[in-house]
């Protein structure tokens, strides 16, 4: 690997890192000797890039620091066509037409030399099985995800039980052949799961819930790892209800 493109790494290693990264965790990622990592680190702090820590400790890079936004490795590339080829494939049509575009962005700033993996790509995601057609429109539904919007659901379970629910959206999880509205339920004072094919009827309301969704989304996390469970992909909702601390 050139000088140049360790750097480059280095860089990217600490910019995707939430704490103090060690010079012997760098060195481990690009195999290289952990003088060498020393070195490389001084070197970019000698050029002014905004590296804060030293030896024993862990590095940091100061947020404000800006590179230009598609200097891609051909590895990143063949990642970004992978996630693009599968959005394409399973996400409901705005979402894929903006993957379709966003693969059409790259390929007018990456150089000449890469160009190929983006026409001829090294990996591929299969396509996709026939999908549980969404009974919600997806992008109003991203849109309220993003502005922490409520949403009123007539909902049909999975035993045909229809109920009504206000629930506060804050992720869609996406399976090979359904869709999942991750929420809080007003009704059940609780997480739950629900299909987007089993939606019968669906309000966006102007109500925003009233706690941060980053908030929420940790909340939930957290309680599906303690409670060693996973969305399910057939049911509505879980069976029992993953308790809210």
């Amino acid at each position: 690997m050139r000088r140049a493109d360790r750097l480059f790494r280095i860089i990217q290693i600490l910019r995707r890192k939430k704490r103090p990264t060690t010079a012997n965790e760098i060195a481990e990622e690009l195999e290289i000797s952990l003088r060498t990592a020393y070195r490389d680190i001084a070197q970019l702090m000698a050029d002014r890039v905004p590296i804060r820590g030293e030896a024993g400790i862990g590095y940091v890079l100061e947020g404000g620091f800006d590179m230009p936004p598609l200097m891609l490795t051909a590895d990143e590339i063949e990642a970004a066509m992978l996630g693009a080829q599968w959005v394409m494939n399973r996400g409901d049509s705005e979402l894929a037409r903006a993957a379709s575009d966003l693969v059409a962005k790259i390929g007018v700033v990456i150089p000449e030399h890469l160009r190929p993996l983006l026409m001829e790509p090294a990996l591929a995601a299969p396509k996709r099985y026939p999908n549980a057609a969404d009974k919600i429109d997806m992008a109003r539904l991203r849109t309220a995800i993003r502005a922490q919007g409520k949403i009123a659901l007539l909902y049909r379970d999975e035993n045909g039980q229809e109920s009504r629910r206000v629930i506060w959206p804050i992720a869609v999880a996406y399976w090979e052949t359904v869709r999942l509205i991750v929420g809080w339920c007003e009704l059940r004072n609780a997480f739950r799961h629900f299909r987007t094919d089993r939606v019968q009827e669906s309000e966006f309301l102007e109500a925003r819930y009233p706690l941060p969704r980053a908030r929420l989304r940790l909340q939930w996390k957290k309680e599906m790892e303690s409670s060693d469970r996973r969305p399910p992909q057939k049911g509505a909702a879980s069976s029992n209800p993953v308790p809210v601390e």
